[in-house]
């Protein structure tokens, strides 16, 4: 019985190291990959930003008299002309300061006449001895407090005639107006605030903010050689909320002159045709940039990008097809795939396919050359 139980376990022993020495010779096998080089392509650079629509010209609308209201002359939403007689505040004292400020400038002038002939007459008689020179003196001075008489009274009517403009109150700009704060027979005054606002529609602009590294990617403020800005042409296309596109192309108007230190942005205005009043001030838009020069990028199919806690990246073959991890930064989506800012060069090639079970700095097999094997 103990030889029975001796052998069985050296037996099974002998069998399990027959089995390893026959598992250790067996050749290893790469990972196949199927893997495709770098394209160079032309590409309009285009970026979406988040923007907002303001008005050109936006006023609050305030008296600057004191006064009865006597009419409001326009509808609460109406869209006025330039000149249009918003408010007429009671104008029966300011007509009254003016007709009085008149006749104070026809007084002043006679006065001067008088004063001139008076003057005439001693320089006249100074040469004879008729008159002393003191009063020569105060004829000359006379003459002149006169001319100043006019110039305050000729002031005074102006500022009358300013005061009694001001009690229509028009519209400086064509533009829709707001709600009134205001009704007919209310004292108005400079401080009883604003009594309505008015924007105007058409055009219209669209603020947004946009990186640095963009603005430097569509060449913005490019430096020409006589050291002005020759700016690069952008086109500019609004969404709205719906997911349409707004109708009327805009054109970038203005760029700021300064990057916000808190936000490392610079801010960007786009001016567009608003002439059905579909853009309202405040409404919330997708600005679309895409400028009009084409530029050589290099793009990818979508697939070979991986993503982990570390960024986007993809494999590619390094020398003796070695899989060798590169980071990326993506750009737009294109027909050719995905275009890659920076991490690769037209000379790279990326694995599309067998990424499964490729890990950085394993040596792989391609597919064409297994086919041949």
């Amino acid at each position: 019985m103990m030889k029975k139980r001796i052998i069985l376990p050296l037996f099974a022993t002998a069998a399990l190291l027959g089995c390893g020495d026959k598992n250790a010779s067996a050749p290893q096998m790469l990972p196949v990959v199927k893997a495709e080089q770098v394209t160079s392509t032309a590409f309009f650079p285009s970026k979406s930003y988040v923007g907002r629509i303001e008005a050109i010209e936006d006023a609050a609308i305030t008296s600057q008299v004191t006064g009865y209201l006597e009419s409001r002359d326009f509808r609460e939403g109406q869209i006025v002309e330039q000149g249009h007689v918003l408010y007429q505040i009671d104008d029966s004292t300011y007509a009254a300061q003016v007709a009085s400020a008149t006749a104070a400038v026809a007084q002043a002038e006679a006065q001067l006449k008088k004063a001139n002939s008076d003057f005439e007459r001693a320089e006249n008689l100074l040469p004879k001895g008729n008159i002393s020179q003191s009063e020569y003196d105060t004829r000359f001075a006379n003459k002149l407090s006169a001319e100043a008489q006019v110039k305050s009274a000729e002031a005074n009517l102006i500022s009358a005639e300013v005061d009694f403009s001001r009690t229509k109150i028009v519209a400086p700009f064509k533009g829709r107006t707001n709600s009134t704060k205001v009704s007919m027979g209310d004292l108005v005054s400079p401080s009883s605030g604003v009594l309505t606002t008015l924007v105007s529609l058409d055009p219209i602009q669209a603020s947004f903010q946009i990186s640095e590294r963009e603005r430097l990617a569509m060449g913005m403020d490019k430096a020409s050689g006589d050291g002005s800005n020759e700016e690069v042409e952008i086109e500019v296309t609004l969404i709205l909320e719906n997911g349409k596109e707004y109708s009327h192309a805009g054109k970038l108007d203005f760029v700021g002159n300064r990057i916000d230190l808190d936000t490392g942005t610079i801010a960007l205005r786009a001016q567009i045709p608003n002439p059905d009043y579909a853009l309202l001030p405040g409404q919330h838009v997708e600005v679309m940039l895409a400028t009009t020069e084409e530029v050589d990028v290099v793009a990818i199919p979508r697939r070979a990008v991986q993503t982990d806690i570390q960024g986007d990246f993809v494999m590619v073959l390094s020398e003796g097809n070695v899989a060798e991890r590169r980071e990326v930064v993506l750009g737009a989506q294109i027909d050719e795939g995905i275009v890659i800012q920076t991490g690769l060069k037209e000379t790279d090639k990326v694995i599309v396919e067998g990424l499964q079970r490729v890990r950085n700095g394993m040596p792989v097999q391609l597919m064409s050359e297994q086919g041949g094997a």
